[in-house]
């Protein structure tokens, strides 16, 4: 059995900048200052790291922005379940609802979430999809604040559910190339898909075990990810 751990924001969908204006709110009402946040890059990166960074730039004190940091998500899942409103903003990737129904409808595949999102978000963001429901396992942005963190985090919870996985039965797929980074730091097959804001030539020099342009031709991504292609 493989474990195939997907990211959310550029892999299975777009909110089309909710994410952001959602944080941008939440940090002025919690911290009085959203900081740099028009010109931080999110991507990859875990919601507290997110926090972290922005509130240390704008210099708020240490112990200020870990006391405060689950009023900061609060204001956030509140905002951000605002801007989603009835589900019309979130758009799904070409071919990512297909793949992830293949893939949890095979016995020898669990399928789950590598994400920067809090769970609250998560769900939030992937509900109208229709999905959330198939994905068994997840470790999440609240988790740790390093992604590189997660994939142990994962494998505990799927140990939960009665499934033990080593690292080399497991694969991320993501957008970005702390994406790949985070396969590589624990020896799971790495699989780029550029659906988000880099691009192909970008993401290739990264070195991905596999690289999709997007995951429209379901049954190549399916076999390839199951190692059944010829």
């Amino acid at each position: 059995m493989r474990l195939f751990l997907f990211d959310i924001d550029g892999t299975l969908v777009t909110v089309r900048g909710a994410g952001r204006a959602a944080f941008a709110r939440a940090l002025e009402e919690t911290y009085g200052t959203a900081g740099t946040i028009d010109r931080y890059d999110f991507r990859g990166r875990t919601d507290l790291r997110i926090v972290h960074d922005l509130m240390t730039e704008a210099g708020v004190d240490a112990e200020a922005i870990r006391s405060r940091v689950d009023d900061c998500f609060r204001a956030y899942v509140r905002e951000l379940a605002r801007l989603i409103g009835d589900g019309s903003r979130v758009q799904l990737m070409p071919g990512v609802a297909d793949v992830v129904r293949r893939l949890a409808g095979r016995p020898d595949a669990l399928v789950g979430l590598l994400t920067g999102n809090i769970e609250a978000g998560a769900r939030i963001k992937l509900a109208p999809t229709g999905l959330w429901p198939l994905f068994r396992v997840a470790a999440y942005g609240g988790d740790d604040a390093d992604r590189r963190r997660l994939p142990g985090i994962a494998c505990e919870r799927a140990r939960a559910l009665g499934h033990d996985f080593t690292f080399d039965r497991i694969t991320i797929i993501g957008d970005t190339p702390l994406d790949v980074e985070c396969a590589r730091g624990c020896g799971a097959v790495a699989v780029a898909v550029a659906t988000g804001q880099h691009p192909s030539d970008e993401l290739a020099t990264c070195g991905p075990d596999l690289l999709f342009g997007n995951l429209a031709d379901v049954d190549r991504v399916v076999a390839l990810l199951t190692d059944q292609a010829p």
